[in-house]
């Protein structure tokens, strides 16, 4: 077997008017993410992930933040678009590895949904999948309150 591993990153800065989505799941706080699309930060990472494993580019170059077409999509339309591509070149998932770094809202209590709906999403089972919340101490953006970040990893496999 051949094995690949990837690297995703994403960050995005709240904003009035727009529901937080991490994941796929809408989460209960008053501010949401800006950006393009859904500015799920999370399913963003994992994308690049994804794509870094495959050596396929980054989430830019598949889906530009200025094509009118994914204004306001939901991200998970486009991990499935992602899954998709590595499914035609037969990769398929080892196990991914999130880490949420955010100093409100507090996700613990939202991070089962998000791994289940994470693990539908992908048809991976609930213990490959391993979703982090961590704080800054008040460090930086983060920390300050003026946005969220995303980390992922993720191993692929060729048969």
């Amino acid at each position: 077997m051949k094995y690949r591993i990837g690297n995703g990153l994403d960050a995005h800065r709240f904003t009035e008017g727009r529901p937080l989505i991490l994941g796929g799941i809408k989460i209960a706080f008053p501010k949401g993410l800006a950006g393009h699309s859904d500015a799920d930060v999370l399913t963003h990472a994992i994308i690049d992930a994804l794509l870094g494993a495959a050596a396929l580019d980054d989430i830019g170059t598949h889906f530009p933040d200025d094509d009118p077409q994914y204004r306001n999509i939901n991200s998970i339309l486009l991990l499935r678009q992602v899954l998709e591509m590595l499914t035609q070149r037969g990769f398929k998932i080892g196990n991914l590895d999130t880490v949420i770094v955010a100093q409100e809202p507090k996700l613990q209590p939202q991070i089962p949904a998000i791994r289940q709906n994470l693990a539908r999403e992908m048809n991976l089972p609930l213990t490959d999948i391993s979703i982090k919340a961590k704080t800054t101490e008040g460090m930086g953006f983060t920390g300050r309150g003026e946005g969220i970040l995303s980390m992922a990893t993720v191993l692929l496999y060729l048969p």
